[in-house]
């Protein structure tokens, strides 16, 4: 034995060596043992994933048609109004004063107006019958008194006078038919006085809306999802003062990369969540595909309708969306790390054929975001390594299935 000690480094090196031996020589035999992915049916679904945010089809910029002082904001951010309600008040004592004298101009325009009608026009008609009254009196002392001198019983002086008299009589019944005719309907007084009142009414209304534009109110049913105006400021024509998301359509808006252009069609169904709420799944549906690329990103803009909006989504809120672009049923299929050059023309599998890893050309079908569809190459049940395996083309190996 004291040789056996003197020994023992070398004894245990001429074991392992053996060990080794043997382990390789078993490998060879039996080959090396390997995790392997079993081609199988199954149903598969291409779905495209991008990010987006919510918004509404458009929205609506408040602002001011006048300059003024705010006396007060009725409503605050995120709040819903509906239409017609108040939303901005504005100092409006300088125009409620402009209302009164405009109403004070309106009124005696029409009081002008009822002068025309009840005492001018009255007057003006009594004069002309006056008027021909004198007139009919004139013509018959005319006729008597031209009758008399013709029989030489009146001077001329008389005859003179008495047709001095009637056409005086004449020239007040043209002035008063004159009078009448202005007086009346069409006429130049009647007219004037219709244009004083249309002008008072006109400067009325005017000044009222002016008055009502101290009132900014919502144009309809929505949200505010803005407010940039506080009491005491004064506003201008042209600011922004607020902007409101009206009701109606949610959209999602997103940007897809232009490679996916081809698989993106018009109401294709899509799963969307919310970042706040990723638990929370909610159906949409592809409304509009923007028809330019935009050319710095290398992306096209695609909104998405969403039916029943979750009460949970915000304007601007961020979601995550998956688009089902394609869908095959029964199909034979692989996971995507089994299959080597995938996105090549001409991709491969390493299959287990007899105890040796063999090279295999495939053809690929739908491509999901795990799986692939095997269109041809392989059958069901074939066992493929994945690309992660060590394992070369032409090596003994043992399949091990998970």
């Amino acid at each position: 034995m004291p040789w056996l000690k003197a020994q023992k480094w070398w004894v245990i090196v001429a074991v392992v060596l053996v060990g080794l031996a043997l382990w390789q020589g078993y490998r060879m035999i039996a080959g090396t043992s390997v995790a392997v992915e079993t081609v199988r049916h199954g149903n598969l679904v291409e779905s495209i994933v991008a990010s987006g945010h919510v918004e509404t089809p458009y929205r609506v910029a408040i602002g001011s048609q006048m300059t003024g002082t705010v006396v007060n904001v009725a409503v605050r951010e995120g709040q819903a109004v509906k239409t017609g309600q108040l939303l901005v008040r504005l100092d409006s004592r300088e125009l409620d004063a402009e209302v009164v004298q405009a109403k004070a101009a309106v009124a005696q325009a029409e009081a002008h107006m009822r002068q025309m009608r009840e005492l001018v026009l009255p007057s003006a008609r009594a004069t002309q019958n006056a008027a021909l009254a004198s007139q009919r009196a004139a013509a018959q002392v005319q006729g008597r008194v031209a009758t008399l001198a013709g029989k030489g019983f009146a001077t001329r002086a008389a005859l003179d006078e008495a047709q001095k008299n009637l056409d005086v009589a004449r020239s007040n019944v043209r002035t008063a038919a004159v009078e009448v005719q202005t007086a009346s309907p069409g006429g130049s007084d009647y007219v004037g006085g219709q244009t004083e009142l249309a002008q008072a009414r006109a400067s009325l209304d005017t000044v009222k809306s002016r008055l009502g534009y101290t009132r900014i109110i919502a144009p309809r049913d929505g949200v505010l999802i803005n407010r940039a105006i506080e009491q005491g400021n004064v506003v201008t024509p042209g600011t922004e003062l607020m902007v409101l998301a009206p009701t109606g359509v949610t959209q999602l808006v997103m940007l897809i990369d232009e490679r996916n252009i081809g698989k993106i069609a018009l109401r294709q169904a899509a799963v969307a969540s919310a970042d706040a709420y990723p638990g929370q799944r909610f159906a949409a549906t592809v409304a509009f595909i923007n028809p330019g690329i935009d050319i710095t990103r290398a992306s096209i803009e695609v909104k998405l309708d969403v039916a029943t909006p979750p009460a949970y989504l915000r304007q601007d809120m961020t979601v995550s969306v998956d688009i089902e672009v394609a869908r095959r049923n029964n199909v034979l299929v692989l996971p995507v790390q089994s299959v080597r050059d995938a996105l090549s023309a001409h991709p491969w599998v390493m299959v287990v054929r007899d105890g040796y890893a063999r090279r295999q050309d495939v053809t690929l079908g739908l491509q999901a975001t795990s799986q692939l569809e095997i269109r041809t190459g392989l059958i069901v049940g074939e066992q493929v390594i994945p690309t992660a395996s060590p394992v070369a083309i032409g090596d003994r190996v043992r399949a091990k299935t998970p």
